[in-house]
């Protein structure tokens, strides 16, 4: 079984089918980690693909806010703003799709799901302290995570922990992961749709667990044309320049 892992999509159509196109005949089935939506100018698009798909998916604290699970009060004044627009163009049926995903975590085909930390679906985990809890806790060896756009993460074996600096470079596709259980693994398979590690190429995952790998890929897309529509729906400049730089 091999295992498409998606997150942090935040509306960006033209990232999300260049991802497809790159992991095309590579996947049996998909899984999204939240963030469907939010920041960028294709909700309905990006949350049509996603139910066509059939691909199973949690909740991030932006599809929580946009399809009004939670108040968007601890927002930043920019994200709060593409919460709004986003919630006025969403079709009906693809928010009361959103406001019934499940939270984190899940376990799904001997992974686990989860879109922030494994206590917390809306903390960060960036530090090999705050991934500690997490590698302990979870219920299976491989857990995936999203929500800090970084494409990377951490394993765990006899009480040491590790950074996994897992990223391909500029002339590559993809990096391999070779998986050694029993070590335990909290992998971020990086943003589709906003990526924030200094790379502005979409990130994905694609997990084999019977031969035991991950492979982290990266994309190019045209980031010009989103930006286009980004600014033709009046999203706030940050969030279109932040996209060609990665950050």
């Amino acid at each position: 079984m091999r295992i498409l892992v998606l997150s942090d999509l935040h509306a960006n159509m033209t990232a999300f089918e260049a991802v497809l196109q790159a992991a095309k005949d590579r996947w049996d089935r998909s899984v999204c980690l939240g963030d469907v939506v939010g920041y960028g100018p294709d909700p309905n698009e990006v949350t049509a693909k996603l139910r066509e798909l059939g691909t199973e998916t949690i909740r991030g604290n932006h599809d929580k806010a946009i399809s009004g699970v939670m108040v968007a009060d601890d927002f930043n004044p920019i994200a709060k703003a593409a919460v709004d627009w986003s919630n006025s163009e969403l079709a009906p049926d693809h928010l009361a799709w959103l406001t019934n995903l499940p939270r984190g975590p899940l376990t799904t085909d001997g992974i686990v799901l989860v879109h922030g930390a494994f206590q917390d679906e809306d903390e960060y985990v960036f530090t090999p302290a705050q991934a500690l809890e997490g590698l302990l806790d979870s219920t299976a060896e491989v857990t995936f995570f999203g929500h800090t756009h970084h494409q990377g993460g951490f394993s765990y074996l006899n009480s040491k922990l590790e950074v996994l600096q897992i990223h391909p470079r500029m002339n590559e596709a993809f990096a391999p992961l070779r998986l050694e259980p029993p070590r335990r693994y909290l992998l971020n398979p990086g943003s589709v749709g906003q990526p924030r590690d200094a790379d502005p190429r979409a990130a994905f995952a694609i997990a084999d667990l019977e031969h035991q790998t991950v492979e982290f890929w990266r994309v190019e897309y045209d980031i010009a044309a989103v930006q286009q529509r980004m600014r033709k729906a009046k999203l706030p400049e940050a969030l279109v320049q932040r996209l060609m730089v990665g950050r």
